[in-house]
């Protein structure tokens, strides 16, 4: 099933070469993008209206950077030459041409540009690849050295490159200051900004996890085992690679290019039962799956698991830009792990998805009764007022029964697939949206954690009865909360989970925390107010 079409395979190598000189004149800085700035330059030259090269950015950077990469480049100049042709410019107008009959587009001035590009030798050697050469990005460098403070935050060249500029010199401090990785989150890392959107799948054993994914790709992945028996008894990540292979959890999380380190904190006990599967896949190129062991149900949720199975799921949430529960109609029935599973997704709802799988196994008349018996279900576990979306089908590589379903069945299952796949469609557009949203709701939890520790500190005595006045400050904890909440006008819903911060702060003593800092609550303040939006006006699409 093919979700993604790479446009790099879509002109021929003769062309490739071409949109690589034009993409080198463009990118002035030679940082391997072409920003909003670089684009008005050299787009000008196609003297097409505001209107249609407006058009022709928003179909190019589709997933919102605020920059267009060498592949971005390529769609961009095929919008161009389609524009300069008379065609009118919409979303899908790549999909109904052969892109290799597209000629480049005619831009008026380019070739002084092109012969000046050749004379300068730092650019562009006839022998190199057909992709353009990237630097290695120096916002890689700014969490392991101070190097980030010399560097203004108008130098950036992209939303994300901002985003982290803002978290090392503003929200980071606040969140060491106040051990916020200790008790919610670990300290973010470069790469946990770069990396790829995530989808994970959760479910209890053989409710065709595994066959879902394999679905997606058309083929397995290295590792992977499927039955009707528990098969996945771990985490696995499957993620693009240059070839097949599988990698230890150990490695994987030591890796400063993949944004796992801070799994370490679940133990070797849980990395063992982690490893990442790496494979060629074009869908791979812009999506990460993971495949997760089988819930246990019934007599099997007595046996422990050697990890903290719900933290672990819990931290993947929060990483990952969607998340499908997966259902049998043979197995509707929540148990106690899947209830804490569900429970540790709390704050992350507007991510998942639920699916009903396998649902040509029952006829229609059953179908109705398993999916009003799902909602009822699922109604009980997550506590919210809304219906959740299901999607119902039979996602595996075989046709649908259509004896069981008949035809009005089948056509029901290829209209929920069609909405399923748009769905995982849109992942890579949103996944810049996504890093904003989580970054501001990180930054609303830092704050308040802060809120939380300063105050719990100055409850503490000078002298006398630290223990006694500690254990009652953890006893009370709820009540404590809502003093913060009343005196600094917090929404009650933003708080921590009280069971959880009990427990964690059972470990520490009180009287060690920080005092409040207004200073740094206020560079919070302002980040949240000004940067932000400041950052997102000037990487908006740059003919609005």
């Amino acid at each position: 099933m093919d979700l993604v079409t790479s446009p790099k395979k879509s002109c021929t190598r003769e062309q490739q070469n071409i949109y690589q000189q034009w993409f080198s004149v463009a990118d002035s800085d030679g940082d391997g993008r072409v920003t909003g700035n670089d684009a008005l330059k050299f787009f000008a030259m196609s003297k097409l209206s505001r209107p249609e090269l407006k058009q022709v950015w928003a179909i190019a950077d589709s997933k919102h950077q605020g920059f267009l990469g060498f592949q971005e480049f390529i769609i961009a100049m095929q919008l161009v030459a389609l524009a300069q042709e008379g065609h009118e410019i919409t979303q899908d107008v790549l999909t109904h041409l052969d892109l290799e009959n597209i000629k480049p587009p005619v831009m008026e001035g380019l070739d002084i540009l092109l012969a000046k590009n050749k004379r300068s030798p730092k650019r562009n050697d006839p022998n190199v690849d057909e992709s353009p050469q990237i630097q290695p990005p120096s916002p890689a460098r700014w969490f392991s050295s101070k190097s980030s403070k010399k560097i203004p935050l108008k130098s950036v060249t992209s939303i994300i490159d901002g985003l982290k500029k803002l978290y090392i010199e503003k929200l980071k401090p606040l969140e060491v200051t106040y051990r916020f990785h200790d008790f919610v989150s670990p300290l973010l890392t470069n790469s946990d900004f770069d990396a790829k959107p995530m989808v994970m799948l959760l479910g209890q054993y053989s409710t065709g996890k595994t066959t879902f994914i394999k679905h997606l790709l058309n083929s397995s992945y290295p590792g992977a085992h499927i039955g009707p028996e528990p098969t996945t008894d771990r985490f696995v990540v499957i993620t693009s690679g240059p070839d097949e292979r599988s990698i230890p959890g150990n490695t994987i999380a030591v890796q400063a290019d993949m944004p796992y380190s801070g799994l370490t904190t679940f133990g070797t006990a849980f990395l063992s039962k982690f490893e990442c599967s790496q494979m060629p896949h074009p869908l791979l190129e812009h999506i990460t799956f993971v495949d997760t062991p089988g819930v246990l149900s019934g007599e099997k949720q007595r046996t422990q698991r050697s990890y903290d199975f719900t933290g672990v799921t819990s931290w993947f949430a929060a990483k990952c830009d969607l998340m499908l529960l997966l259902f049998d109609p043979h197995k509707l029935d929540i148990s106690d792990e899947f209830k804490r599973v569900i429970g540790s997704l709390h704050g992350h709802d507007d991510k998942i998805r639920v699916i009903l799988n396998k649902a040509d196994q029952v006829d229609t008349q059953q179908l109705m009764r398993v999916y009003g018996a799902l909602l009822w279900s699922l109604g009980k576990v997550l506590n919210t007022p809304e219906v959740m979306r299901i999607y119902i089908g039979s996602f595996n590589d075989k046709p649908v029964n259509e004896a069981v379903v008949g035809p009005i069945g089948k056509e029901l299952f290829e209209r929920e697939q069609e909405d399923l796949l748009s769905d995982l469609k849109d992942i890579p557009k949103k996944a810049c949206d996504r890093r904003i949203n989580e970054f501001v709701k990180r930054a609303r939890a830092a704050k308040i954690h802060a809120y939380i520790i300063s105050h719990l500190k100055k409850e503490m005595p000078a002298m006398m009865g630290k223990a006694k006045t500690q254990q009652r400050l953890i006893d009370d904890l709820e009540d404590e909360f809502a003093k913060v909440q009343k005196e600094f006008h917090l929404p009650i819903g933003d708080f921590p989970n009280v069971d959880h911060f009990k427990e964690v702060l059972s470990g520490y003593n009180i009287d060690k925390f920080e005092k409040l800092k207004p200073k740094m609550i206020q560079a919070v303040d302002d980040m949240l107010a000004y940067d932000i939006p400041d950052l997102l006006r000037r990487f908006r699409n740059p003919y609005d």
